[in-house]
Parts: C-alpha cells; structure tokens; sequence
C-alpha cells in the first residue's frame, strides 16, 4: 500500500471519526489508520449475556453545565441516540453508602456529606490560588470517611490522590446531566462512525515530518500526506510506540509525560434471575474497614448487570491478578451490599483491563501534581503539519464527546492551514 491523501487520521476513536466527518464536510481528502481490529476506541460493548450489553470503556453519555456557551459541554451521541430510536435514559437514580455491610444513618451521612464537601472547598480554594499540589496534601486522611473518598477518587481521577493534580480536577467539566443507552455507548458510537472508510489493523509504525509532506510508514505500507491527526493516547505516545523522526519537541514530550494515562477499570456481573427492584437500581459506594472498597452501579436500564468500579494502583493490581481475581472481588462487594445469596444467581463477568490494552495502555489522561498547565500545550499542533486530538487534548477530558469536539478542532485547524497554503 502507497497512498498520497491532504491528511492522515491516526485512530478511529471519537475524536479520529470526528475528525474524518469534519474533513469530509470541507471537502478535503483523508485517511483513516486504525491499530485495532474495530472502531470505537475506547468506547467499546460487549454483549454480556443476549442482548444485553456492557459498555468495557466509557459508558456515560456526560453533558456539561452550560453547553449553551461552550459547544464542546454538548453531546452530540445523546441526539444521534434518540435519532435512531435508541432506548436513552437520564441517569436519576439515588445515591446509597455501604459501610461494613450496612447503610450509613442519617447522622452517618450527614458527616460523610459534611466531609466530601470540606475535601471540595479544600481543592477549590487551592486551584484558585495557583496551587498545582496532589489531593491528598488537602483533606483529612484521617477521617472515617477518607477511604470512601479516596476510593471515589481513585476512579474518578484515575488516580490515587497522591498522585493526582488537584488543579486538574478542580477545571475539569463537571457531569451535568448523564444519560444511559440500553444498547451501549460503545455501540452508539460504533453505528454513528460505521460511515466512515478506516484501514483496520494498519498499525503506525514511524511518522517522519522533516519535509514538506508527512511521511507514514504502517505495517500495510507507507502514506504521504500534507498534514497528519494523531488521536493516540498518550500512553501510546509516552511509551514511544511510534518512532517520530525528527522526534518531538522536547515542549510536546513534556506535556505527553506531565499527562500520563491513569487507570479505572470496570468489572460487570450480570445476574441470571430478577434479583434487583427498581428501588435496588442505582449508585452504591461500598467499603469496609478489611477489604478495599468500590464504587458500584446496579441495574441501570434495567439490564440485571452490575458494574463495580476501581481505580489508582488497586486496579493496576488488579489486572494482574486476572479475571477470576476480579469476579471474585466484585462478588464479593455486590455481597456486602445485598447479601450472600445473591451470589447464586451470578451469570457471566466481563473485567476490563485498560492499562495493559496495547492500543491505549491506560484509561484516560490525568495531570501529575505541579502538571496541570500541561492541557494547555498538549493539544498544539506542530510545524503546521502534526496535529493532536483525542480525549487527553479536550477541555472535557477523559469524556467521549469531549474527545469528539477534539476531533472537530484538530480537523478545522488542519483545514484553516490547507486553505492558506498553495496544494
């Protein structure tokens, strides 16, 4: 394979896709390598009993705050959803804490309320400062419900929070509104892309850009293009899996390494008989003080599936320990919430195991402490010829629409040079 084409799109993720639909609406001629055998990316279903499907990556359909004002707050799969007549439903189930087995009491939950919103006041006032510290320098490790904390923390930075910039968390966008899809995120997006023409399991191998022309070579052959879109993640990135000549600036390097993929994974259980009421369905956050804890989503759209969420180094260690592993730590915290005989009618589990997944090696991007000005360089393009997207670039990052509105970006930046410069 020799191709010559204006842009070459390196992954078929949301924000590749975008990218491929933007440029195609201008009219300007693209190709689209993807290293795995699917479209998605990260947003990715598996059917985990028939019919039923179990989103492995991003699973909520997230819109932020105003996205009145700021277009890349909207989530454009919410509309392509109910457009295709997909079941969509807002997330409006309750909130319920588990603690030894047992449900907080309302004096309980009014310290654990009290204490969540002293760690926020603490990480608000140190990012309006100018501090870029871990969130850890910040709350109270001494509280009782620190380690609830932490454990939510954990996935939802991903990171544990010595590790994690509170900066970053503070001017991440916050979830709005979220909706479920019965069928699957990772399928929405799959139906919404299928459109567009990819090379599947066309792996880059070296990118050279020291002429006028990128110059690509793939396991399938070379590609010669004006301009180019990675979409990779930055741990394909980090891990230099792709040869660069001449390499990188040394400015991009540090902002890929001040950004390194952090690590939530996912373990789905579906249940064989209807053991869950509607008013079992909903989000549950679970710890005891001799078992690590979990956050824990059961039978959204009434699908007899639970998903238990772990994050930071615990759910590193957890890929290692394999499959089995991680049925039976699920069970185990399903168990502390609705009992011991409702681990008869457990079906099939699905793990997830991002941070060794050769096409990503992580979750999603997450600043290290005294990092978090690096959001603002990674997403910068270089010598008008290599242009970055993907979900570690977007204002809404580690989201699906956010790494879509990145895709959109990268392709009217590309576009904006193309049309100033003689083809």
């Amino acid at each position: 394979m020799s191709t010559q084409t204006d842009v070459l799109i390196v992954g078929a993720g949301a924000a590749g896709l975008a990218a491929a639909k933007e440029l195609g609406r201008q009219g300007i001629s693209f190709v689209v390598v993807e290293a795995s055998h699917r479209i998605g990316g990260r947003a990715y279903s598996e059917e985990i009993a028939p019919d039923v499907w179990f989103d492995l990556g991003c699973a909520y359909l997230v819109v932020g705050p105003d996205p009145e004002t700021h277009i890349d707050e909207s989530n454009p799969f919410v509309d392509f959803g109910i457009s295709q007549g997909l079941d969509v439903e807002e997330y409006l189930y309750k909130s319920r804490y588990v603690h030894n087995g047992g449900l907080l009491d309302d004096t309980e939950m009014k310290e654990r309320d009290r204490f969540y919103k002293d760690c926020e006041e603490a990480i608000r006032r140190s990012a309006e400062r100018g501090d870029d510290c871990a969130i850890s320098d910040l709350i109270d490790l001494d509280s009782p419900y620190a380690t609830p904390y932490i454990d939510m923390m954990a996935v939802t930075a991903p990171k544990d929070i010595d590790e994690a910039s509170a900066a970053d968390f503070f001017y991440g966008i916050e979830e709005f509104v979220n909706f479920n899809t019965r069928r699957g995120y990772g399928n929405l997006v799959a139906q919404w892309g299928s459109d567009v023409d990819v090379s599947l399991n066309t792996k880059v191998e070296s990118i050279d850009w020291a002429g006028k022309e990128v110059c690509v070579k793939t396991n399938k052959g070379s590609i010669r293009a004006r301009c180019l879109i990675s979409t990779v993640s930055n741990g394909i990135l980090a891990a230099q899996h792709i040869h660069f000549e001449p390499r990188l600036p040394d400015w991009k390097i540090e902002a890929i390494q001040g950004l390194p993929m952090g690590a939530e994974n996912k373990i789905g259980v579906h249940f064989t008989k209807e053991v869950f009421s509607p008013e079992d369905s909903g989000y549950y956050q679970v710890w005891s003080d001799d078992a690590p804890g979990a956050y824990v989503d059961v039978n959204l759209v009434s699908t007899n599936v639970v998903t238990v969420f772990i994050g930071g180094r615990f759910s590193m260690w957890m890929e290692q320990q394999g499959p089995q592993a991680a049925r039976d730590f699920a069970l185990d915290r399903i168990a502390d919430i609705f009992g011991n005989d409702i681990r008869q009618s457990a079906g099939r589990c699905i793990a997830t195991a991002w941070c060794t997944d050769p096409w990503t090696l992580g979750s999603y991007a997450s600043a290290n402490p005294g990092q978090f000005h690096q959001r603002k360089a990674l997403p910068l393009a270089i010598d008008d010829k290599l242009f970055f997207a993907g979900e570690a670039t977007a204002r809404a990052n580690g989201t699906c629409h956010g790494a879509y509105w990145s895709g959109v970006r990268a392709a009217r930046e590309v576009s904006n040079v193309l049309n100033q410069v003689p083809g």
